[in-house]
């Protein structure tokens, strides 16, 4: 048999830091998930949907001419119930990362995790507007307490819907109860879509995708959202900070400690034992300058827009930090971590640490985190990593590192674009109203080794800019933005499209916002929820000229986030062929079906260009419905400090001709 062509690194990846970095694994003959891609060939039954194995009967493969699994479920049934699978395992990770911060809220709240404070109580008595909490003249350790059990009781509400449902705009509310598809807690539609799809019970994919939306809005509207609140009264809520990106931000004469994974309860002690000046001499002592701390993934995020902590980048770059040899620990919790990075690290001085009570990884070091001895427990892993820097051999770290302004919460954009007093999405509102701005994407979600590293979230992101649509993103893709340098306010000078530029330079925002990890999503329903408030660009959020997408994901969490994002109205891109194509009528269910019913759709689409025209042509749509002006991107440009050097250099009546396109007389 001939052996499968492999990627050259240019091929793998588009980021120049990977690039260099897989040279060296294939120098050092090294595998990563780049070459194990290459070398599997996915399962084309299961990549269409197609494989049933939820019984002892199966595994059913329904190819060919075979219609029907072994208990009679047909393709329709059995592709719907793989999609809904997958939702439901997406919501409970997000969401069971949401019940994890309300302990650790209650715990501090009770003095059991002194570690712990209330770093934003303004965030605090917000949220216990939403969730009923009384206030007035309560001490703040009694409000955070209540605030915790209010929280964990949305995980098993016995009656009512998500009291957080209230925060979406009065027209969708309405429109998730007449179809019955409004939450009744996050538990029970985890459990309820899962139930469904046992043998022998649901068997209607419409009824199935249905609990689908149910089940990922309990995430988007529940868990997710509660994450996000709860981790900004924990460790305060983002506002814009500088800082850089990319694995050249690892450092040759410094202790080098990554965390990676996705709970900032454990990263945020880690940034604060990384500074502890005993430990900062104890490195001394070993030979290092200092410590250094970066990110990978989500937890990249976090620590990176309330700490600033650098990003040493997005998910499959894991492997290619310890690659670089400049790595003594490598600290995970949670989701998206690699079993392959423990064979990788054994052949360097890198030690793998696992911390979480649900992930252990064989020949990973387990150290369990527990938040009542927090930061007693990040000074042992500091100090473990530490001890290993003298064991360092050869490194390679790839000098490729761009700046970056993240923290844009949406407190934060209220705020700049109105100030404390006046505070308002109106302004966001004028601009797309008046044409400045097309419309809205938000580029969110994971890198996949199939798909070349980065290549299409750059690809969209630029070309978006370009034809100035305002981009917020999350995640990985926001990473990969980082990584490109798109998330400073210089890129909207070099790169935006003329309206977008002249907002972006009135405001002192990139074009490209930066809005944090993955499961702060919530924070795009909650701007896209107050836009939908404000006059101009309707009602809800359906109404909106935006888009939705994860060109690169390839998780269950996406898929999750994908389902409520279009449960809630928008129209949602996922790259890749996706997982239901092997039922036409679930494609129609996700993509038609669920536009008449709640207004957003589903579609899978493997092609950059195509992935932007159609979210352009969506967007321009949006606005002929609204009754908003056609966009014209000649009306825009001719204003601005990027023309100042030069106008000033012209007689007053050129300048006035060159601004206002007319001669004076």
């Amino acid at each position: 048999m001939a052996r499968k062509k492999m990627r050259t690194p240019e091929e793998a990846s588009r980021d120049e830091a990977a690039v260099a970095l897989l040279e060296r694994a294939y120098q050092l003959a090294i595998e990563t998930a780049f070459t194990r891609a290459d070398e599997i060939t996915p399962c084309p039954i299961g990549a269409e949907g197609l494989c049933c194995k939820n019984c002892a009967m199966g595994p059913c493969r329904l190819v060919g001419k075979t219609e029907r699994g072994v208990c009679g479920a047909t393709r329709d049934t059995i592709v719907a119930r793989n999609f809904a699978r997958a939702v439901a395992v997406g919501a409970a990770a997000h969401s069971d990362h949401g019940r994890d911060l309300a302990y650790t809220l209650l715990e501090a709240a009770e003095g059991d995790a002194p570690d712990y404070k209330i770093r934003d109580p303004y965030k605090l008595m917000e949220v216990a507007g939403y969730l009923d909490v009384e206030t007035n003249g309560r001490p703040i350790e009694e409000i955070a307490r209540d605030v915790a059990l209010a929280a964990l009781e949305e995980f098993g509400r016995i009656r009512g819907e998500l009291r957080y449902l209230k925060r979406a705009p009065a027209k969708r509310q309405k429109i998730w109860r007449e179809l019955g598809i409004a939450p009744r807690s996050i538990d029970r539609e985890v459990v309820d879509l899962l139930h469904r799809t046992h043998i022998g019970n649901d068997q209607d994919p419409e009824h199935l995708l249905d609990q689908a939306m149910r089940c990922a809005l309990a995430d988007g509207w529940g868990g997710s959202m509660l994450a996000t609140d709860l981790t900004d009264i924990l460790f305060g809520t983002p506002a814009p900070i500088l800082s850089e990106a990319n694995l050249g931000v690892l450092r040759e004469d410094m202790v080098n400690i990554i965390v990676h994974g996705h709970e900032p309860t454990l990263s945020e002690m880690i940034v604060a034992a990384a500074q502890d000046p005993e430990l900062i001499e104890y490195a001394k002592s070993k030979g290092a300058n200092g410590i250094n701390l970066a990110g990978i993934c989500c937890t990249a995020n976090e620590t990176l827009m309330r700490e600033g902590i650098p990003l040493a980048g997005n998910f499959l770059q894991q492997e290619l930090a310890i690659l670089t040899g400049a790595v003594e620990a490598m600290v995970v919790d949670v989701q998206c971590i690699m079993e392959g990075l423990v064979p990788l690290a054994e052949q360097f001085h890198t030690e793998l640490i696992t911390t979480s009570p649900k992930v252990r990884i064989a020949g990973a070091t387990h150290i369990e985190f527990d938040e009542r001895n927090a930061l007693a427990i990040a000074k042992e892993i500091v100090r473990r990593a530490i001890d290993h820097f003298p064991e360092r051999g050869e490194t390679f770290i790839p000098d490729y590192r761009s700046p970056l302004v993240p923290g844009f919460s949406h407190e934060y954009i209220d705020y700049a674009l109105g100030g404390f007093y006046r505070g308002s999405f109106r302004p966001l509102n004028d601009a797309i109203v008046a044409g400045r701005i097309r419309g809205v994407v938000a580029n969110i979600g994971c890198n996949n080794a199939r798909i070349c590293h980065d290549s299409l979230h750059r690809y969209v992101v630029e070309e978006f800019i370009k034809n100035d649509v305002l981009v917020v993103e999350t995640g990985c893709g926001a990473i990969a933005s980082a990584k490109q340098g798109y998330m400073t306010p210089e890129t909207a000078l070099e790169l935006a499209g003329p309206g977008l530029r002249e907002v972006c330079e009135a405001i002192g925002i990139p074009p490209v916002l930066h809005m944090g990890a993955c499961v702060d999503n919530s924070r795009i329903l909650t701007v896209l929820s107050q836009m939908a408030t404000e006059t101009g660009l309707g009602e809800d959020i359906a109404d909106i000229p935006a888009v939705g997408m994860a060109p690169e994901w390839m998780s269950e969490k996406a898929l999750a986030i994908a389902t409520y994002c279009v449960a809630s109205g928008a129209y949602v891109i996922m790259g890749g062929e996706g997982p239901v194509r092997g039922s036409e009528e679930v494609t129609r269910l996700i993509s038609e079906g669920w536009e008449k019913k709640v207004g957003g759709k589903l579609e899978f689409i493997p092609d950059g260009e195509e992935i932007v025209r159609r979210a352009l042509e969506h967007i321009d749509k949006k606005r002929a419905a609204l009754g908003l002006p056609e966009y014209d991107p000649s009306k825009w440009g001719k204003s601005g400090d990027w023309r100042m050097p030069e106008l000033l250099e012209l007689p007053l009546e050129e300048r006035i001709e060159a601004v206002y396109g007319k001669a004076v007389k």
